[in-house]
């Protein structure tokens, strides 16, 4: 079978997310408040409390700056995605949707104090995306980019099982594109190489575009998931979604099966990064 796909994760596989509204509000993770804490303790002391959200699904990094009492303009291309967030916020007069990709959203330069994105800011185009971050914030506004690395716990029959599996029906489809270390053992300096901010934000470093006071922080956590539980988040990644038919239902129950022959639970290590710059 031809690879016709390098990864999965090609910019254009970002439009599945219209179709897929509601299994991801159910079962993509949230954010834990320490992130936010974080993202607010490095924007103060600050000149207001207007900021822009890219990519912002429905809602999940969106609850969190609201409640830290920004006023958000959440930008979203999806327009069932963007319906999604005006009927969960419909009780908030402090967000504003706008249905765009954030490459062509016509925006106000020096307006915002604080312009943020949560496990979307690689659906970007970094050579528009970042210039236009920094052109439309404030002097000291914040850019904070928030990611998820989820991986399964790298031991056992149950690792070894879904690995055959996904040689199988996945990488007959895609290219292998797989860290040396095992997310458990990542630190802040391996996310902070140039070839891993490329990786999870597509550009090499907020210093290359004149944001200053760069900094990054890692928070651990690890979740049990069932074979049900497993697959419906699978089924919320875009490299998945992308599959051929065939090879996408094949890879799910050849999952679904190691994981119910192997305890009925997968355990996945999560990391999640908070990368963030400053407008001099």
């Amino acid at each position: 079978m031809s690879k016709t796909n390098k990864t999965g994760w090609e910019r254009h596989n970002r439009v599945v997310f219209n179709e897929i509204t509601e299994n991801y509000e159910k079962v993509r993770w949230g954010w834990i408040p320490e992130i936010f804490e974080d993202i607010v303790k490095y924007s103060s002391p600050s000149t207001g409390k207007n900021a822009l959200e890219i990519g912002a699904g429905t809602g999940k990094a969106t609850e969190h700056i609201l409640e830290a009492g920004y006023n958000v303009l959440a930008v979203e291309m999806s327009e069932n995605m963007s319906d999604f967030l005006k009927q969960k916020f419909n009780e908030t007069q402090d967000l504003k949707v706008l249905t765009s990709t954030f490459e062509d959203a016509e925006l106000e330069d020096s307006v915002y104090d604080l312009i943020y994105a949560a496990s979307a800011f690689h659906w970007v185009d970094a050579d528009i995306g970042c210039p236009k971050v920094f052109r439309l914030l404030k002097d000291k506004g914040v850019f904070a980019l928030i990611r998820g690395n989820g991986e399964r716990v790298r031991e056992g029959k149950l690792y070894d099982a879904v690995n055959i599996v996904y040689d199988k029906y996945y990488y007959s489809h895609y290219e292998k594109w797989d860290r040396e270390k095992s997310i458990a053992d990542m630190t802040v300096e391996d996310y902070l190489k140039p070839s891993e901010i490329e990786r999870g934000f597509r550009f090499k470093g907020m210093e290359e575009y004149g944001f200053t006071d760069v900094t990054m922080k890692i928070y651990k956590t690890r979740k049990q998931h069932t074979a049900d539980e497993h697959i419906k988040l699978l089924d919320t990644f875009s490299d998945h979604i992308a599959l051929p038919e065939e090879n996408r239902k094949a890879l799910y129950d050849g999952v679904a099966e190691a994981i119910n022959k192997n305890g009925g639970i997968q355990e996945i290590t999560y990391d999640y990064q908070l990368y963030m710059g400053r407008k001099a």
